[in-house]
């Protein structure tokens, strides 16, 4: 065997390949023998026809027959030969082959190219660290959602108020108010008071009863244009909160004994919430300012090996629901994405084999019996569960992710900035 490698550029090779027909002959002399039992010449029994008279009438037949059936083996040879792992399928080039002489090829194929990670050095890079300061309405607001949650729903004769829902039909109208036919919409809720149907809408639906009717201008499009429409209303519900007392709060938590041990539990969770909320955010930024100093490059092909998956996932998810995937469409939506994802593998992978970072036995141990003591009903489950290879491993990248998190903290200048909930509640206001 003799091969070449050519450095096309960081991430793509093109490997000349050859190999002596002394190396080849005991693999095209057993192809040959699998091929006679194809083939049929009158006279001669399937797989007993003279070698003579096989090469005779088919040997163009049997070199492209040998070269369909052993040139992954060969080009394979050729690659831990040369140390090479390709990323994606290479494209072959200058084939040739004849009984008694030299195989030789090129196959040019992208690699995981080779990066490094620069110095790091304490506050090299700044990332804010979000402190948010909620208010009492947090609490209130998700007290009331969890008195929605379990709210009852009651159907309404008497007039509509605000915060009922219209079960009712929308009738499209051209600009002389006639119907426009096949633009009717059945079975539409309305909110009196929520989305387009607050001001002037609002009042045209507050008082309305099943069988009434009214008329609604209505955004059409992101354009900001807009449609007139018949509302025929069919029925009204009304959503009836329970009332907050010791009933309620006990089928929230049994452990709960008052409002104030309820709004403590809730605040102690949006506390939680929130620390989450600043925890991902801070890692998020950490992860891409050190993706931007480092600078990794890679292969088009990973990427586009990325999106494939991605597009199979979905695929998959939409088949329940019918729904066709425009494959063009989901890569250009997830393209950054995988461009993001693909740089991280890169220098995830560099700081871990630096840093010699893994996850033993006993870490992963640790973590399950965490798992166990914060679920001790259902210990039997969990480590039933853990026990399969592919869930075990689950835990260890955790551990590993929050090992290289750890490391990479030390060179990081922490810029600390206090958000006000209000301001949140606010902005979420402005985008209604």
């Amino acid at each position: 065997m003799n091969n070449k490698v050519k450095n096309v550029n960081e991430w793509t090779r093109e490997l000349e390949v050859k190999f002596s027909w002394d190396e080849v002959e005991s693999d095209f002399n057993n192809n040959l023998k699998k091929f006679s039992k194809k083939v049929k010449i009158p006279g001669f029994r399937s797989g007993k026809i003279p070698r003579d008279r096989l090469l005779q009438q088919f040997q163009p037949n049997l070199e492209v027959d040998f070269v369909d059936n052993y040139l992954n083996k060969y080009y394979l040879l050729a690659l831990n030969e040369s140390n090479l792992k390709p990323v994606n399928q290479a494209e072959i080039a200058d084939l040739n082959f004849h009984m008694g002489s030299d195989l030789s090829f090129r196959a040019k194929f992208e690699i995981e190219p080779l990066n490094s990670l620069p110095s790091f050095k304490s506050n090299m890079v700044e990332v804010q660290e979000t402190h948010y300061i909620h208010d009492s309405k947090d609490i209130d607001d998700a007290i009331i959602q969890l008195r929605r949650s379990n709210a009852s729903i009651e159907k309404i004769n008497s007039g509509a108020e605000e915060g009922d829902f219209l079960i009712c039909s929308l009738q499209k109208l051209d600009e002389s108010g006639l119907p426009i036919i096949g633009k009717k919409y059945e079975k539409q809720y309305l909110k009196v008071g929520s989305g387009s149907f607050t001001d002037d809408q609002k009042e045209k639906l507050i008082g309305l009863k099943p069988n009434d009717k009214t008329r609604l201008t209505l955004p059409i499009n992101k354009n900001g244009e807009k449609a007139e429409y018949e509302v025929f209303v069919n029925n009204i519900e009304r959503e009836v909160l329970p009332p907050l007392d010791n009933d309620f709060i006990k089928k929230i938590n049994p452990e709960l004994e008052s409002v104030h041990a309820l709004k403590n539990d809730v605040e102690k969770k949006i506390k939680s919430n929130f620390k989450e909320r600043s925890e991902t955010s801070f890692e998020q930024e950490l992860l891409d300012k050190i993706i931007e100093k480092v600078n990794p490059v890679f292969a088009p092909s990973m990427v586009e090996n990325y999106l494939d998956n991605i597009v199979k996932d979905l695929k998959e998810k939409n088949k329940r629901t019918n729904n066709n995937v425009n494959d063009d469409e989901i890569r250009n939506q997830y393209r950054k994405i995988a461009e993001r994802n693909i740089k991280w593998y890169s220098v995830r992978k560099l700081i871990i084999e630096q840093n010699n970072i893994h996850a033993d036995n006993d870490s992963i141990t640790l973590e399950i019996d965490k798992l166990v003591k914060n679920s001790p009903d259902s210990e039997k489950q969990i480590r039933t569960f853990y026990k399969k290879p592919s869930n075990r491993k689950k835990i260890e990248d955790d551990i590993i992710e929050n090992k290289i998190f750890e490391y990479l903290k030390q060179f990081v200048k922490v810029k600390v900035v206090e958000v006000k909930t209000k301001e949140l509640r606010n902005e979420g206001k402005d985008h209604e």
